[in-house]
């Protein structure tokens, strides 16, 4: 089986002669320290024909735009970020450089104290037709490698809380709920979009997320979830399926989420990501809901990938591969992307454990 078989079947559970793998860095990038250790250790190789991975990535065309619009948010103090990329195209100052959790997020409008001044300032042009030419030409040429494609189509409550600010958006949907959901709309509309257009090039899997637990449990009520996010989670779904029906769906929440998970089910999530081991039971969560959804990740990276030897991350994947995915449902990565600390020794033990077991 090529890997874009391999991961169809796991999806529609079905079993395979070897669980899919990948390093999650390969559908949304990799962290700096990571990218020049593959760099470095795979000689030129795409990381992805190195290690055979079975998933890879697209992503839409870079801006036209011009950052210096966001001058007048931030004043001189952001000229050099201005030209750096450290503030996206959204106007978010990533101070220290966007690397996923090793930044300071400087948000734009959390001053703000009316929808209109909301409004007036300047947003993305994430869906003009420049942003996705060539992509349907990208996705076809990966298939063709073999591969299955991903696309992130963007966060609903994440994007809107990195132009918000978190403190400002929760009490917003507390005593200012319209407030709130013009940030929500806003940032799902472009989610939906996204969606849809990554569905329309023929990606297998339409990446979405919002981290919306700690390892404790849930950061809001499970109603407030639904009120919020669940509706307009729903509606880019839809928007995915009536496109093309073959696609899948997938959400991304750090943390734990098992309150949620019949929920997102019932929202028609195809699959879930992280299942982060450290604060949830990876064969327990499969147990539960294996048969309903597909689960990717479930490999520590706050322990394993970047503290333990080979052996223990060998020890870990061989735990996963006989507690769960038998008869298909789980994609097998480490739960997020590998921090700076990870030894390459341990990246090679993932890939040797998987395909060895």
């Amino acid at each position: 089986m090529t890997g874009h078989e391999r991961v169809r079947a796991a999806l529609e559970h079905r079993k395979t002669e070897q669980v899919p793998k990948l390093l999650y860095g390969e559908t949304i990038g990799y962290v700096p320290a990571i990218e020049s250790l593959l760099l470095e250790k795979c000689g030129g190789v795409a990381p992805r024909h190195f290690f055979s991975m079975d998933i890879t990535g697209v992503t839409l065309n870079p801006t036209r735009l011009d950052p210096a619009r966001f001058a007048p948010r931030f004043g001189s103090d952001a000229r050099e970020a201005l030209h750096s990329g450290e503030i996206d195209e959204w106007g978010v100052w990533w101070k220290g450089g966007r690397y996923f959790h090793f930044a300071h997020i400087e948000s734009p409008l959390r001053d703000c104290s009316s929808i209109d001044e909301v409004k007036s300032f300047p947003q993305p042009d994430i869906l003009e037709p420049y942003r996705i030419e060539g992509l349907r030409e990208r996705v076809n040429m990966l298939h063709d490698e073999g591969f299955a494609v991903a696309a992130f189509a963007g966060s609903v409550f994440e994007q809107s809380w990195y132009l918000r600010g978190i403190d400002v958006l929760m009490m917003d949907m507390i005593i200012n709920p319209e407030m709130a959901r013009y940030f929500f709309d806003l940032t799902s509309r472009y989610q939906r979009s996204l969606g849809e257009a990554f569905a329309a090039a023929g990606v297998d899997i339409v990446m979405t997320g919002d981290d919306v637990a700690n390892q404790r449990g849930l950061t809001m009520s499970v109603p407030m979830w639904k009120d919020y996010l669940q509706p307009r989670l729903g509606e880019t779904v839809a928007a995915v399926k009536a496109v093309n029906p073959d696609t899948y769906v997938f959400y991304h929440s750090c943390g734990k989420v098992d309150e949620l998970i019949p929920h997102l089910i019932e929202t028609g999530i195809d699959i879930l990501n992280p299942i982060q081991p450290d604060c949830m039971d990876p064969a327990e969560v499969y147990r539960a809901y294996g048969c309903e959804i597909t689960l990717w990740g479930t490999i520590s990276v706050q322990r394993t990938m970047p503290f333990g030897t080979p052996e223990e991350v060998a020890r870990e994947v061989g735990e996963r591969l006989e507690t769960m995915g038998g008869e298909g449902g789980l994609i097998l990565s480490p739960a997020h992307v590998l921090g700076p600390e990870t030894p390459w020794e341990n990246i090679v033990a993932f890939f040797h454990a998987v395909e060895n077991h």
